[in-house]
């Protein structure tokens, strides 16, 4: 058995310590953000027009999220790093699926999703860990598959780290990001900026893809 990166020990370590002030945290957070909402609704009819399949949310947390997406009309999963989280989600949400596991070794078959959405699950990845990240993206998908990343945007500033209040974490300029998917195979379908709201440090980041086909 191969033993997991350090660094993902320690996500999945620190978000289990919080699990439980994060779900309460996160609780009702869509509906403060009509943007984001509206890139969700985006990449949900574009999912849905598209062919058939199931949609994953990598690094799922409490399941707030997935349950969003179902309620747009997706078949909607989700896997996280955290046990503790899988078993908030499965408590909060006993009609979803959700299963513990890691992004970058997602036991699930070669294009097997119409859909994947990382909503600041990526943050915590090292910079020379993504291009690994998003190969596991492109393999889960099925062809003209989308994928959906929020991030944290680093504002003219080169990739950049800072003390996120769980684990370390990552902000990224977007250019850079979606260069980075499209060396993977993604075409870029839109983007958004949003700009922080006083209670958040950060410009917000937003990538829709499409998979080549």
């Amino acid at each position: 058995m191969i033993e997991p990166s350090p660094y993902l020990r320690t996500t999945a370590d620190a978000y289990d310590a919080v699990a439980v002030r994060y779900a309460e945290f996160v609780r009702g957070s869509l509906d403060a953000l009509p943007l984001d909402r509206a890139v969700l609704a985006a990449f949900a009819e574009l999912v849905r027009t598209s062919a058939a399949g199931p949609v994953a949310e990598l690094g799922c947390g409490p399941g707030h999220m997935t349950a969003h997406l179902r309620d747009l009309g997706l078949d909607a999963f989700g896997i996280d790093l955290s046990p503790v989280m899988i078993d908030l989600a499965r408590e909060a949400h006993p009609d979803l699926r959700f299963e513990v596991g890691s992004m970058d070794a997602l036991d699930l078959a070669d294009g097997e999703l119409n859909g994947v959405v990382s909503w600041y699950s990526v943050i915590h990845t090292p910079p020379q860990a993504i291009p690994s990240y998003f190969a596991e993206f492109r393999r889960v998908l099925a062809p003209g598959g989308h994928l959906l990343l929020a991030f944290f945007e680093s504002e003219g500033e080169p990739v950049t780290a800072f003390d996120h209040k769980v684990t370390t974490a990552y902000r990224w300029p977007i250019d850079e990001l979606a260069g980075l998917a499209g060396e993977a195979g993604f075409v870029e379908v839109g983007r958004m900026l949003r700009e922080p709201r006083e209670d958040e440090r950060f410009r917000r980041g937003h990538l829709l893809m499409r998979m080549s086909e």
